[in-house]
C-alpha cells in the first residue's frame, strides 16, 4: 500500500478501532468470523458481498435492468423517467458493532475485463447503519474504467432501498479506476473526501448522518461481470471526537 495523502486530516492519536484484512476466506456472504454484516443476510433488502481468491466483490444482483441516470447519459433531461431507474439494490457489507465517528477507509482495487456497457463501481462506505429493510450512510465510489465515461461519487443513503441523495460527482478519465489502484474515503466532522493513488479526486460537507459503521459496497446490476471488480485489501481506522 502506497502512502495515504489523506494523511494530513487524521489524527495525531490511535484511532479507537481499526480492521484490515485480504480477504483470505472464500465466504458467501463475507463474515471472517461476524465481523461482517451483509446486504441480503443482514438488511434483507439488498445484496451481499462475496469473498473468494483474495478479493471481495458483489453476489449478482436481484434487479434485471441496467441503472439508468441522467448523469450517466443514458437517460435524457427530457425523459418522463427522468428519475434515476433501478432499485439499487448495491452488494453491501458494513463491519459490525460501535465505530468512531471519523473514519478513514482505504482498499486495492481488483479490476478485470473493464467495460463501458456496465458500471462497475467500487465503493467504500462511512457512517452506515443496517438492519433489517434499512441502511444508511454515505458511499464514496468510482467507476472502474479509465476514459472519459469514468467519475467518482458521493452518495447518500436514506433508510429504505431506492433512497439516495447524490451529493457530489466528477467525471473523466482521472476519476476513474483500474487494477492495482489505491482508493480511500474519509470523513471528519461532515467533510467527506474521496482519494486515488493519494490525490484528493471529490469532497463534500453533510450533516444528516453522525454516525455508524465503515464497509465496502459494489453497484448494483453488472450483470455477470460483478466477478471482474472488488477489492484485494480493505483497512480501516475510526476515531471519536
Amino acid at each position: 500500500m502506497t502512502a495515504s495523502a489523506s494523511a494530513a486530516v487524521i489524527p495525531d492519536r490511535p484511532p479507537v478501532r481499526s480492521y484490515r484484512t485480504d480477504f483470505p476466506l472464500n465466504e458467501n456472504p463475507i463474515s471472517e468470523g461476524g465481523a461482517w454484516l451483509n446486504g441480503r443476510k443482514d438488511a434483507i433488502d439488498w445484496i451481499d458481498v462475496v469473498s473468494a481468491d483474495g478479493y471481495a466483490y458483489g453476489e449478482v444482483s436481484r434487479m434485471t435492468v441496467a441503472e439508468r441516470r441522467v448523469e450517466q447519459s443514458n437517460l435524457a433531461p427530457e425523459d418522463d423517467a427522468a428519475a434515476p431507474v433501478g432499485d439499487y439494490d448495491d452488494p453491501t457489507a458494513i463491519l459490525a458493532g460501535a465505530w468512531g465517528r471519523n473514519q478513514h477507509g482505504r482498499a486495492r482495487v481488483y479490476s478485470k475485463n473493464p467495460t463501458d456497457e456496465y458500471f462497475q463501481e467500487v465503493q467504500i462506505r462511512l457512517r452506515h447503519n443496517m438492519r433489517a429493510n434499512f441502511c444508511d450512510g454515505y458511499e464514496v465510489f468510482c467507476r472502474c474504467l479509465k476514459s472519459d465515461e469514468a467519475y467518482a461519487e458521493i452518495v447518500r443513503w436514506n433508510g429504505v432501498i431506492g433512497d439516495w441523495t447524490s451529493l457530489a460527482r466528477q467525471e473523466g478519465i482521472e476519476y476513474g479506476v483500474q487494477h492495482g489502484d489505491i482508493v480511500e474515503a474519509t470523513i471528519f466532522g461532515n467533510r467527506i473526501a474521496g482519494y486515488i493513488n493519494g490525490v484528493e479526486a471529490i469532497s463534500v460537507v453533510d450533516d444528516v448522518v453522525t454516525g455508524g459503521a465503515p464497509g465496502i459496497g459494489f453497484n448494483f446490476y453488472v450483470s455477470t461481470t460483478n466477478v471482474d471488480h472488488g477489492f484485494s485489501h480493505f483497512e480501516v481506522d475510526t476515531w471519536d471526537d
